[in-house]
């Protein structure tokens, strides 16, 4: 079979695509960035797509070309200046399914939630509900799949909440500990959507997919903690709702600015609300139940790599901020202290105007990376800037004022780790 994947790029679509290929089945997916997406998954036929911009049937019809059937595993968590939830969750879903019906293609495998609802407190719920209503009230054979939290080797989404809290050390903070959530392994995910494309789960099935019992967020979160092989924590601090709330506020701005934090207010609403289904239809298709949280983290490998992940997922917003603060300072003390730093230059030979033109023009270039670093999608590019302008400051100043490399505050030497700051943090912003 043919076999179009919608978000094969992201966590869940990925495993799906991997799963349907291993299974025999032609995937073929689409991407805003089909090169990047190629050089992940080579085994997949990758379209350039924007589901955002696709919401009529028509936009829909050179995707569908030879598909014998869809599965939408395409989400986003809230709304940003890139992402349409109404769009991508609801109106593109329903552009496809029309072209799906117009062209015969028989069979649409829906990735949901548990909890989305028309009536759910977020916009991630509410849109997926109507993306659901949209698959319910189609006319060809649909199969609804309702994941609780997805657990999996790769860390995204909840599965990156729960590794970042708990990598903190000695102390662990806590928000909304009492919620109930009920888990799931990616690869039982996959498993019934493949079983769905291939006609093996009755159609218009609507089916949550959660492990029998469920756990508090507190004990899920310990789990995690044991899991990596880290020190249980000597005390726990509990944050209030309105400091969580906080946290989140902050999450959203920097939302805004493309970071997508685990913290983000819809992440800890979904929480407030509970994860929970009803395994019982599952289990009457299946004849078994999904693993529970103790069996899922047996069988996904703790290594190192993954206790590293969870140490430096809090220090990347560290390093992030620490790079604009140095670079923003640098330039302002620039700008106040012209008189000081011209000086220096003077000294070597150029006037005072070249000397002011130079010392300015290297402060805003200063101040302009400072403050560009903050928005995600230009991150690792700034960061590469911030190495090379090091080193064309190093290199200017040793050929001009070489006296500063012997300076008693190490003014020069100072500038080496702040550009293996930007290194580090730069290789840590690599994408999917």
């Amino acid at each position: 079979m043919r076999i179009l994947v919608l978000g094969g790029y992201g966590l869940i679509g990925s495993e799906i695509c991997r799963t349907l290929f291993m299974a025999g089945h032609e995937v073929v997916s689409l991407s805003r960035t089909p090169k990047s997406a190629s050089r992940l998954l080579p085994q997949v036929e990758w379209l350039k797509g924007d589901m955002r911009r696709m919401l009529k049937a028509s936009d829909w019809n050179h995707f569908l070309d030879g598909v014998d059937a869809v599965v939408n595993a395409a989400s986003a968590l809230q709304d940003s200046l890139l992402i349409d939830l109404e769009a991508v969750h609801h109106l593109s879903v329903q552009g496809c399914l029309e072209a799906c019906s117009e062209r015969g293609i028989a069979r649409f495998v829906q990735i949901s939630s548990t909890g989305a609802e028309p009536n759910a407190p977020t916009a991630f719920m509410r849109t997926k509900a109507l993306g659901d209503d949209a698959v319910m009230d189609s006319s060809i054979d649909w199969v609804i799949l309702r994941p609780g939290l997805v657990l999996a080797p790769s860390a995204y989404s909840g599965t990156a909440l729960l590794r970042f809290l708990a990598g903190f050390p000695y102390f662990q903070p806590m928000v909304m500990a009492d919620r109930r959530m009920q888990t799931i392994h990616v690869d039982e995910l996959t498993e019934a959507a493949l079983m769905a494309v291939e006609g093996r789960i009755p159609a218009h099935a609507d089916i949550d997919l959660v492990e029998a019992e469920s756990h508090s967020f507190e004990e899920l979160v310990a789990g995690m903690r044991n899991w990596l092989g880290f020190s249980p924590a000597a005390y726990t601090i509990r944050l209030s709702e309105r400091a969580a709330h906080a946290l989140s506020g902050i999450a959203n701005v920097l939302g805004q600015l493309g970071w997508r934090s685990p913290l983000r207010s819809t992440s800890m609403q979904v929480l407030e609300g509970h994860v929970t289904g009803d395994p019982s239809l599952w289990h009457s298709i299946s004849g078994r139940y999904c693993r529970s949280y103790e069996e899922t983290l047996a069988i996904i490998p703790s290594t190192t790599q993954e206790r590293w992940f969870s140490k430096l997922a809090l220090m990347l917003p560290v390093l992030i901020v620490t790079l604009s603060l140095f670079w923003i300072a640098t330039g302002v003390i620039t700008l106040c202290q012209m008189p000081q730093a011209a000086s220096l230059l003077t000294a070597s030979g150029a006037t005072i105007l070249q000397s002011q033109f130079l010392l300015a023009s290297a402060a805003f270039i200063d101040i302009g990376l400072g403050a560009a670093i903050l928005v995600r999608n230009l991150a690792q590019r700034v960061c590469l800037a911030m190495i090379l302008m090091t080193l064309v400051y190093l290199v200017s100043a040793t050929i001009l004022v070489p006296q500063l490399w012997i300076d008693p505050l190490g003014s020069l030497l100072k500038a080496v780790p702040a550009m293996m700051l930007a290194l580090i943090t730069r290789s840590l912003l690599t994408g999917r």
